[in-house]
């Protein structure tokens, strides 16, 4: 009974760290000008630069399909 619960207890552990190593989502910083009523940037008057709404979003892979044969319409 002893051997049984340190196997499991063993088996545990040895889990632990595959499960802890999942991929992160791929992502990617996108930054756009902010714009006044107006439609013109508006700038920050202590760095003189526009300001920017920043915001991280998910890089989603494009799979490469294949073309589908000729098929003959009826």
């Amino acid at each position: 009974m002893k051997n049984l619960l340190a196997l499991l207890l063993v088996s545990a552990f040895a889990m632990a760290p595959a499960v802890a190593e999942e991929k992160k989502p791929e992502t990617k910083k996108i930054c756009v000008d902010v714009q006044g009523k107006d439609g013109k940037p508006v700038i920050d008057p202590k760095t003189k630069k526009p300001k920017q709404d920043c915001k991280e979003v998910k890089v989603h892979k494009k799979h490469e399909g294949t073309k589908p044969e000729d098929v003959k319409k009826k």
